[in-house]
């Protein structure tokens, strides 16, 4: 039996990208996003291309108690289960007191619930297996607030902090854990983030969705702790954390203002 990879948000972007990866490493895919007719796509283009096994769901993992269902799913498709891409997420812009509560806390529920509830559950599968890797995708913003994306921030925050945390953990297991953190990158993101106005500036700074996912591979299997991808995003998040909390602020608040 094969090696199996699941990968959320696998539609398209960053996770379609990785799936990309894991497939040409000869890695079977359960691909999980809520586009049926995106990832019936993927898993025909990955099963005729690299001649692997995939198979996919379509759920919406901001559902409350929809990761349960996936890891049962997963569960039911393969005993081989070796690694795990959190990539799914999304963002929003605007002010806190005036963005909706519910779309903020749907976005939380994706960013921060899906990714434990999911870790959780598979993790003693991936006890079971000879190497396994966790690949939790946070963002450059986790390096630093944000007004006018505050929670999305903070919720990049707690995954790059969680997945530190849980990878010391289990450092005397089979099972590695990193965090890739993009900069901007060419993918739907802005545009569900409510961000079309900066998407000539976004242009600009831009990485390919295919590179930055190249890149976070590589690392995994390299067990890094923590992966950038990109030098100028490198020099970003490591200024953010040296320089003066208020300046960078001031700095975002500026880019990103309302």
């Amino acid at each position: 039996m094969g090696k199996y990879a699941l990968v959320t948000g696998a539609s398209k972007g960053i996770g379609r990208e990785v799936a990309i990866q894991l497939a040409k490493r000869g890695y079977d895919l359960l691909l999980i996003a809520r586009s049926e007719n995106e990832l019936q796509e993927l898993s025909e283009h990955l099963n005729s291309t690299y001649h692997v096994s995939s198979f996919y769901l379509a759920a919406d993992l901001s559902t409350p108690g929809m990761a349960a269902k996936v890891s049962e799913w997963a569960n039911s498709k393969t005993t081989s289960l070796s690694v795990l891409i959190n990539n799914a997420g999304f963002g929003l812009w605007g002010s806190f007191d005036a963005l909706p509560i519910h779309a903020q806390m749907e976005m939380l529920q994706l960013n921060i619930n899906a990714v434990l509830e999911l870790t959780h559950h598979l993790l003693p599968g991936l006890k079971t297996q000879k190497e396994a890797y966790i690949l939790n995708v946070a963002s450059t913003a986790a390096y630093q607030a944000m007004p006018s994306m505050a929670l999305y921030a903070a919720s990049k925050s707690f995954v790059l902090s969680y997945s530190r945390a849980i990878r010391y953990e289990l450092k005397n297991t089979n099972v590695a854990v990193s965090c890739l953190s993009p900069g901007p990158t060419a993918t739907g993101f802005g545009s569900r983030a409510g961000l079309d106005a900066f998407a000539e500036l976004a242009e600009k700074f831009n990485m390919p969705a295919s590179v930055v996912a190249e890149i976070g591979v590589k690392g995994m299997f390299k067990k890094k702790p923590e992966i950038i991808a990109g030098f100028l995003n490198k020099i970003s998040a490591y200024g953010a954390t040296f320089l003066p909390k208020a300046l960078i602020e001031r700095i975002s608040a500026n880019l990103y203002r309302l």
